[in-house]
């Protein structure tokens, strides 16, 4: 189901410089997302979007944490989550529908990038600012050996617990954005540049996309 596709065709972007990161779990796309910022000396936001979404909200931002970069069909139990832990409801029942969630969430994404640039990871932000004229998409990827290594020495866990919490994230976040979008997550015709990070390491990936960038505004200018 393309919400997306609902409700943001029509909304005015400015043309601030906005880099959206997909990325598989344990394949390095949140630090090469804030070596991007700092390169560019511009706003980053992964984990902060969820309490910016809570603020607008006005809801409990455990709610957002619970639901962050799930798809609806994994939501049935949360969704049940009462008045009083939400502090509100779009509905009599007491729930809240994950369009909702989802909106939210947009909502703050479109208003950063409207306000400055920014680099945002992750929760559909290529397709929710898809008519920014200066929205360049990245998908960042690995091979299972070398992100299984990284999710061991980042989380402490086994190589066993590493594959399988590698193997639920990156469906969840598939599943996701197959829902919300109408592109496929990790597709590499869904982003303009879809890169392995273990080829080069986060710095030099890092540079190698700053430095691709900045090629593609010199030959739109």
């Amino acid at each position: 189901m393309c919400i997306g596709k609902i409700l943001y065709d029509d909304i005015y972007m400015k043309n601030n410089l906005i880099i959206t990161i997909g990325r598989q779990f344990g394949s390095g796309g949140r630090e090469i997302g804030q070596r991007l910022a700092k390169l560019f000396d511009i706003a980053y936001y992964d984990k902060e979007l969820i309490q910016e979404a809570a603020k607008e909200s006005g809801l409990s931002s455990e709610y957002f944490e619970r639901a962050d970069e799930t798809a609806p069909g994994s939501l049935r139990n949360i969704l049940t989550m009462s008045w009083a832990t939400l502090g509100n409801s779009f509905g009599n029942d007491g729930t809240l529908s994950n369009e909702n969630i989802f909106k939210y969430q947009s909502d703050v994404i479109i208003h950063l990038a409207e306000d400055h640039p920014s680099v945002f990871v992750g929760r559909c932000a290529d397709y929710i600012l898809r008519e920014n004229p200066m929205c360049f998409n990245v998908f960042i990827h690995a091979p299972l050996k070398d992100r299984i290594e990284r999710i061991m020495k980042r989380e402490h866990i086994s190589k066993a617990e590493a594959m399988e919490l590698a193997s639920k994230k990156n469906k969840c976040r598939a599943n996701y954005y197959n829902y919300y979008t109408d592109k496929e997550w990790g597709a590499a015709s869904s982003y303009d540049l879809s890169i392995d990070s273990s080829k080069l390491g986060c710095e030099a990936t890092a540079l190698y996309i700053y430095e691709f960038i900045q090629k593609v505004q010199k030959g739109n200018s």
